[in-house]
């Protein structure tokens, strides 16, 4: 009964905005109309009813002539009718006296002339016959151009019952964009047909689309070379575990950088600053993402630990997790996850900027740029409802590893995996805006991090149109 509901609201959602959509554009179209029509609108109605009863005049006219037409066609008919009747008397007559013993003994010379006679009124009943068909055709013929003209009367009755009863603008406005010609060449259509085609593709083309993508494009690009931004394999990054707070030790020199949002206690002692930019290389970068204004936190070098408790105050579903990278070891991550980093005494972040322009994949999930932080640090991640780490190890027969997830989900991997997107696994939950059209797909040895659950929650909200719009800008630059 629920999906039932759901899809009677669907239905009636997807008709509401058609309608509205169709209602502005005919709005606008007859506000354009009006605005450009310099003739008075009672001046116009009167001009269009004497032109119509113009046109009625000249088709009674005709319609008259033609009345007339078939007047005289059937008198025409009915008198050559009734010389074909005499003639077949004449006929029927000569006949009667026609005789085998006056023909040899009898009077030869009056049956030749009886049979000469009935010769010649043969010839006439065949073309008085031949003379009526013709006539009646030309009958049928007017029936047709009566039908026609007085088909062409009710018209403009109808029309001139229209123009004589227009007396709102709105209307007659509204009706000229409706007729109006639109387009170019063959292209050349009254509004109405491009209104129609519209609809048409609105209620049809999501699904068209949807299925041409699906059963079409997603084979092809999903059969391409995979991404791998490492040729040799190193070490593996290490996470502790994920929760809603998260509490960072501090050592001697080591400076933690925080957005603001997720520092909720911490130490006293520990020198603190503003640090405007993560990176100065990056500065568009650390804009979209957040990554400014951070807060810099350092523990003093003669002094002891320091701790440091984060959470995000924002977002009770916001979990951390924090990944210690060991010196020689990388890990790709999509700056929009991180929350803060940890470094050593006077040590730079090690951040590595990966292009891809010449690779399908990058051209399908829009991602162009990768960003890669090398050790040693530790880097601290915020997912929705917690950061849950996939290895893959070498399984048994020497089958290389392979492991699919959620695109939305996904935060980062290693870079010695293959990655490359794959057709989701059933067109339905595409189809229904509950999976993108593809999965990442990692395979080798390695590990990726991702989200418990997707940060938009229900996939189909965050693929309205303006935040579809704003997170494929952020993929382009491998936010």
């Amino acid at each position: 009964m629920g999906m039932i509901i759901k899809f009677i609201r669907w239905v009636f959602e997807k008709f509401a905005a058609a309608a509205l959509i169709v209602a502005l554009g005919l709005a606008a179209g007859g506000l354009w109309l009006f605005l450009k029509d310099r003739t008075d609108f009672d001046q116009w109605r009167q001009d269009v009813v004497r032109s119509i009863n113009g046109d009625r005049t000249k088709v009674q006219s005709a319609l008259g002539d033609v009345h007339q037409r078939m007047d005289r066609l059937s008198l025409e008919i009915a008198a050559e009718q009734e010389r074909a009747k005499q003639a077949d008397k004449v006929i029927a007559q000569l006949k009667e006296l026609e005789s085998a013993w006056d023909r040899v003994v009898g009077n030869p010379a009056q049956q030749k002339s009886n049979a000469e006679q009935l010769t010649k009124m043969n010839a006439l009943r065949a073309t008085l016959t031949a003379k009526v068909q013709a006539l009646t055709q030309d009958f049928t013929r007017t029936t047709w151009e009566r039908d026609g003209l007085e088909i062409a009367v009710g018209k403009l009755d109808a029309r001139l019952r229209a123009a004589e009863a227009q007396r709102s603008k709105v209307l007659h406005y509204l009706e000229r964009v409706w007729e109006h010609q639109l387009g170019r060449g063959r292209f050349h259509l009254p509004v109405k047909w491009w209104v129609y085609a519209f609809l048409a593709l609105y209620f049809v083309g999501p699904t068209a689309g949807k299925v041409g993508m699906y059963f079409v494009v997603a084979p092809l690009i999903a059969g391409g070379r995979p991404v791998r931004l490492a040729a040799a394999a190193g070490g593996l990054p290490e996470m502790g575990a994920s929760g809603v707070s998260t509490v960072i030790s501090l050592r001697g020199g080591e400076r933690l950088w925080v957005k603001e949002k997720f520092l909720q206690a911490s130490d006293e002692g520990l020198k603190k600053q503003t640090r405007y930019l993560l990176d100065w290389r990056i500065p568009f970068t650390c804009l979209a993402t957040g990554l400014i204004e951070l807060i810099e936190m350092q523990a003093a070098a003669d002094e002891g630990e320091r701790r440091v408790t984060l959470s995000n105050q924002n977002d009770p579903h916001s979990e951390l997790a924090v990944i210690t990278l060991a010196e020689g070891v990388a890990l790709v991550l999509r700056p929009s996850f991180l929350a803060g980093a940890v470094v050593a005494a006077d040590a730079k972040l090690h951040l590595r900027r990966r292009w891809q322009f010449f690779r399908w994949q990058a051209w399908v999930t829009l991602q162009f740029r990768f960003f890669e932080f090398a050790g040693p640090c530790r880097l601290v991640v915020a997912g929705n409802r917690g950061v849950r780490m996939e290895r893959l190890d070498e399984r048994e027969g020497g089958a290389v590893p392979a492991r699919r997830t959620n695109q939305d989900a996904t935060m980062g991997f290693t870079p010695q995996l293959d990655y490359r997107p794959v057709r989701a696994e059933t067109f339905w939950s595409y189809y229904r805006g509950m999976n993108p059209l593809f999965d990442d797909l990692f395979a080798g040895r390695g590990l990726f991090l991702c989200q418990q659950v997707s940060a938009s929650g229900d996939t189909a909200k965050a693929r309205k149109f303006w935040s579809g719009i704003w997170s494929g800008a952020m993929r382009v630059f491998g936010i």
